[in-house]
């Protein structure tokens, strides 16, 4: 029996250092690939070194329970056993360079939140990306051939003392005993895209998928009475919110929006129509004068200056998922995002309901699919009357190139050449809400006229500046910036046409982002959410630039305030909205208080004043929404007391608890479904 302990020992350790070379291999591969097809972090050896050492802390995480395993079936068959962990390597191997293919494409590791995904929506996501190249085929093939051909060579030549093969099961165990692991990590990177790059894909990919299945209890705080408003310093957060549902309405409280918007604009008669352009990607990083990437958007940019513009503004989510939620709703993310709840969606008002309520027609348009991310489950609930998608456009109108048969839809020219051919120009009877939603600036980036706008993006380099070297750089993502100047002249086009119609001297326009692009890497955590908010119309007495920091959920509110204060329109005083209203302070500044959800999966984020709390880890914003992590225990505490109290309010939506009562509902909402 020892002889066969000794053996099995031995062999095991044989194969597990064949395993770990292949994750070094697979490490050297990813570096390349990715300083390839983006760019290398700074210090590449320096990195690679700490990259490594990840690749070991995950290698020897796993090793103890391979190894009991293998005993066990070694007890029976070494044969067996090697066969089982040769294929269990592969596997592991398949699984790495999978994930790491993503990761080069979204420049996001995968985590859980491919659990919030349904497999036609996957299905479609994949299919579009357009990722699969015969290069990367080709040296995926390359990386597996070596790694079967040294697990058949190479073990029979790996020589060690005993005493070192029974030595690495024990320290996986010591690791996995005091959490060792934590303590053999590099400093962190200063961009977001280095950080997320050193990260073992496999390791994160699991530990996500574990706290997914497996959700640690919140811990018991000290503010569990607490409402989410009554909480911090008063000199940091100016604003409280006092909530009347109890747990059976979490978010209900009492309204006391203030309207912001009226000192800027000259009041009509008639209720403006309002039309809300959602553009897929638009980030600040990339968009109008100070971003720190370059202003690749010159039309938008010459809009904000004859706008009210928000340039620090935050998107409620890092997907599309969020934003007809956060952005109509102001609803809470419920434990996948609202959307992910289905026909199980609580009932709820929305700008969308509440302006219908008050004689407005209301649509949305989408060059895509409207099913996606049930979508079309939220607007049948709003009861929008139009609602024009992929399913909806004739003949005549130009799709998005394809890319391995899959496009998702019509490019953004087709969709407002769609949307102006199918309004009425006149002015109608009854104001309007439009909403469209475009898709252009999406993975694959592929876009018609694509030689037009990768010369346009060639010429923008230019007049931005740019040396040589950067512009090697930055043509890694020629696909992205040639899509973000294509929607930039799509809105040029839109506009000029707009400007022509009858009803466009009373309408109120909102131009923002769903999120930001993340196939361009991210300097910080907060990158992914920073967008542009733009309020363009001709009914602008005066323009303004904020720096003030508001996001999707205070659209809503600060538009139902403007209209109940000057056309009386019918609303009700109470409401369960998790934003307030905007901010239209000119100085930085953060009076509120938000969650932010990345994926459907996870609800990390928290900001709060000029704190922005990253799960475990807290940042301090600046003026252009940089950040700088910091150490002060007491304002950590704070936060993550405001946040997990907002997670237990939001725990209950979707699982019993509603949105608001059915005495307001029945009282603001149109009869019928």
């Amino acid at each position: 029996m020892m002889n066969r302990l000794k053996s099995a020992t031995q062999t095991f350790i044989q194969l597990a250092l064949v395993w770990l070379a292949a994750l070094i291999l697979v490490r050297v591969f990813e570096v390349l690939l990715n300083g390839i097809t983006h760019e290398f972090p700074e210090n590449v050896p320096g990195f690679l070194f700490w990259a490594v050492v990840t690749d070991v802390v995950f290698w020897l995480k796993w090793l103890i329970f391979e190894y009991v395993i293998f005993l066990l079936i070694a007890l029976g068959s070494l044969k067996l056993s090697k066969i089982v962990f040769k294929v269990f390597i592969v596997l592991m191997i398949i699984i790495q360079i999978g994930l790491v293919q993503y990761f080069n494409t979204s420049l996001v590791p995968l985590g859980a939140d491919i659990y919030g995904y349904s497999i036609a929506d996957i299905k479609q996501t994949v299919g579009a990306s357009g990722a699969m190249s015969v290069q990367l085929v080709l040296g995926f093939i390359v990386l597996l051939a070596l790694l079967v051909a040294g697990l058949k060579f190479l073990p029979g030549k790996i020589r060690m003392p005993l005493w070192v093969a029974f030595l690495l099961p024990g320290l996986s165990l010591l690791f996995l005993i005091t959490g060792l692991s934590g303590l053999l990590q590099g400093k962190p990177y200063k961009s977001d895209f280095a950080n997320n790059l050193a990260l073992n894909k496999t390791d994160f990919f699991f530990g996500s998928s574990y706290s997914h299945f497996f959700p640690e209890d919140e811990e018991e705080d000290i503010y569990a009475d607490a409402y989410i408003g009554d909480y911090g310093d008063a000199k940091m957060v100016s604003t409280s919110f006092k909530y009347i549902g109890g747990d059976k309405y979490p978010f209900f409280r009492k309204l006391e929006d203030q309207d912001v918007l009226t000192p800027f604009f000259n009041v009509p008669a008639t209720k403006p129509n309002v039309v809300i352009i959602l553009v897929e990607g638009l980030g600040r990083a990339f968009t109008n004068e100070g971003a720190y990437l370059g202003n690749f958007t010159p039309f938008l940019d010459s809009l904000a200056g004859k706008s009210l513009y928000w340039k620090n503004f935050l998107s409620e989510g890092g997907r599309t998922f969020a934003v007809l939620p956060s952005l109509m709703g102001s609803l809470p993310f419920s434990k996948n995002g609202f959307l992910e709840l289905g026909d199980k969606m609580p009932e709820h008002a929305s700008l969308y309901s509440l302006l219908k309520f008050n004689g407005y027609k209301t649509s949305f348009y989408y060059g895509g699919d409207a099913a996606f991310d049930n979508m079309s489950v939220f607007l049948k609930k709003n009861q929008v009357d139009e609602v024009k998608d992929i399913k909806s456009f004739p003949q005549g109108y130009m799709r998005l190139p394809a890319a391995n048969g899959f496009s998702w839809g019509y490019d953004d020219k087709e969709l407002f050449r769609y949307y102006l051919n199918t309004r009425p120009g006149e002015e109608s009877k009854s104001p309007e809400l439009n909403v469209l939603l475009t898709v252009s600036t999406h993975n694959p980036f592929l876009i018609n006229d694509q030689g037009k706008y990768t010369k346009k993006f060639e010429q923008r380099m230019d007049e931005l500046g740019f040396e040589n070297p950067k512009k090697d750089t930055y043509r890694n993502y020629k696909l992205q910036y040639s899509s973000i100047l294509y929607a930039d002249d799509a809105l040029r086009g839109f506009f000029n046409s707009y400007r022509q119609r009858k009803d466009f001297a009373n309408t109120i326009f909102i131009i923002t982002g769903d999120h930001r692009i993340p196939e361009i890497p991210m300097s910080n955590k907060i990158d992914r959410y920073h967008v542009p908010l733009i309020i363009y119309s001709p009914l602008l007495k005066r323009t303004a630039q904020f720096a003030s920091i508001s996001t999707h959920f205070d659209i809503t509110p600060s538009l139902l305030a403007f209209l109940k204060a000057n056309y009386k329109l019918n609303a009700p005083d109470d409401a369960s909205w998790m934003g307030e209203g905007l901010d239209t302070t000119r100085s930085f500044r953060n009076i509120h208080k938000y969650p932010l959800m990345q994926t459907k999966t996870d609800i990390i984020d928290f900001v709060m004043g000029e704190y922005h709390l990253n799960g475990t880890s807290l940042y301090k914003m600046t003026q252009n929404m940089e950040e700088e992590p910091v150490q002060d225990q007491a304002m950590y505490n704070q936060l993550k007391s405001a946040f997990e109290n907002f997670k237990r309010r939001n725990a209950g939506i979707g699982n019993g608890a509603g949105i608001l009562p059915d005495s307001i509902l029945s009282k603001y909402r149109l009869p019928g479904k």
